[in-house]
């Protein structure tokens, strides 16, 4: 068969890959501890459980609007208020089938073949598989742990050319967990608005991030209305099988949007829409926002346990759940290392080859979305792996 050139350059997503091989060790009745895959063992919260199981018996689940339930759009609208103080018009609010369906409809609508588009090195790999299914260009921009592995205002600047379209941003971003400051988010912004270009910030990660309970971060649209955001119920509401997420967009922009997603998936999966109403109750954000306050423990359990190990953590990660550590010590690629680790010790781990360019043999993702106890044994684990490797 003759495959399309845009399918032949798409590059497997090694995370899938090691849950993969993971499964087949699990098959021949090894124990793995999986903390390659950005997935919360939570689940989601039980009154969307509820509704869940209330509604797959009743009655028939026709279409929705391709621009999702109106009032699970209004219901979002009144979480920015609620978390963020953020007025925004319930019309501007479109449910996708999936954070990806976002970025699926947002890439279709503002990215032209040849079009070039700035993003961070390292960055979740699907994010610029998207952009260049569309033709696109992506150009990344080399980051450090001086910038926190962010874009920062000086770095746009410099790595801006006369025909850059647009860029986007992720805070918090996957693979580094680390955030970008508002100040230099509306920095950045200020300067892609004046060249007249779109931004598109990922915004997945802002609920989780590892402040006190009353410190809400900021989201982008707080300093650039006409920022294009992208969010999901899959991380803070812990839904990710369920395939919801959300997109807000400019007023002028939802027809465009809507003509787009009726063409690509007619609607968002109704019955996920109804039930995910119950995320918005009282009940539901107390249980989300104890969650997120286990992340901040998860996350200084591992971080001790990989200074143990010997293992450097350049940065410390302010949002979601990931780590992102230096194996140059080793001697070991970040993809011998993440090979050897599963096979030898049983633990599954994502190489940065999945996520850079410039870093791809120096640094690994670690995932604490998983359990206490299962990070506890993986770190265990990781530590006789280290003390195996050093004789």
């Amino acid at each position: 068969m003759k495959y399309s050139q845009r399918a032949q350059a798409i590059s497997p997503f090694l995370a899938m890959a090691f849950s993969e091989k993971a499964a087949r060790l699990e098959a021949q009745g090894k124990h793995v501890v999986k903390l390659n895959i950005g997935e919360p063992d939570f689940g989601a919260p039980p009154d969307v459980l509820k509704a869940m199981e209330q509604l797959a018996g009743s009655a028939p689940l026709p279409y929705t609007s391709a621009l999702g339930l109106p009032e699970l759009r209004a219901a979002i609208a009144g979480f920015y208020k609620t978390k963020h103080q953020i007025d925004i018009d319930p019309k501007r609010v479109v449910v996708t089938a999936g954070a990806s369906a976002a970025l699926l409809l947002l890439s279709a609508a503002f990215v032209d073949e040849g079009d070039k588009v700035i993003m961070a090195d390292p960055c979740y790999p699907c994010n610029r598989q998207f952009i260049k299914s569309f033709g696109g260009n992506v150009q990344l921009v080399p980051t450090q742990a001086n910038s926190r592995f962010q874009l920062n205002n000086d770095l746009l600047e410099r790595y801006w050319q006369t025909d850059t379209q647009g860029v986007m941003l992720a805070t918090p971003s996957n693979p580094t967990g680390t955030a970008v400051a508002i100040d230099e988010l509306a920095a950045m912004c200020d300067f892609a608005r004046k060249k007249g270009a779109w931004r598109i910030v990922d915004e997945i990660y802002l609920n989780l991030h590892h402040g006190p309970s009353d410190s809400q971060p900021a989201s982008v649209l707080s300093v650039d209305d006409q920022t294009l955001v992208i969010n999901s119920f899959s991380k803070y509401f812990g839904m990710t099988g369920w395939r919801l997420g959300w997109c807000i967009v400019p007023e002028e922009a939802v027809e465009v949007i809507e003509r787009l997603a009726q063409n690509y998936y007619i609607c968002p999966s109704t019955l996920a829409q109804k039930a995910a109403l119950q995320c918005f109750t009282a009940d539901s954000l107390a249980v989300c926002e104890a969650r997120r306050a286990s992340l901040v423990s998860r996350k200084n359990l591992v971080l001790a346990g990989l200074q143990k190990c010997g293992l450097d953590v350049p940065v410390v990660p302010d949002g979601a759940f990931y780590v992102y550590m230096d194996v140059t010590s080793t001697g070991l690629t970040a993809m011998e290392f993440c090979e050897q680790v599963l096979q030898q010790v049983h633990v599954s781990l994502t190489p940065s080859n999945d996520f850079s360019e410039q870093t791809d043999k120096q640094f690994v993702r670690l995932s604490f979305a998983s359990s206490e106890s299962e990070l506890k044994e993986g770190l265990d684990r990781l530590n006789k792996f280290m003390q195996g490797l050093n004789g």
